[in-house]
């Protein structure tokens, strides 16, 4: 073959192929919904653990011996 038939094919070629970044904005769309569900997720478990104080403090009290000291643990 001839260089200009390769650049003729190579050109022709490409001539088919639309906007690459266009074409893969769908992906970008989809990564967005999921981390925008991923956060309402982790936001839901906000300040969780200060709406049942009143039952930490009461399972704290009943199991206070059930703690040991002697200075093993983390």
């Amino acid at each position: 073959m001839r260089l200009a038939t390769i650049i003729a094919l190579a050109a022709e070629e490409t001539e088919h192929h639309g906007n690459v970044a266009l074409e893969t904005v769908g992906y970008g769309i989809v990564a967005i919904l999921v981390f925008a569900a991923l956060a309402l997720v982790t936001l839901s478990y906000r300040n969780v653990a200060n709406r049942h104080a009143h039952k930490a403090d009461a399972y704290a009290r009943a199991h206070a011996n059930d703690v040991q000291r002697s200075g093993h643990g983390h």
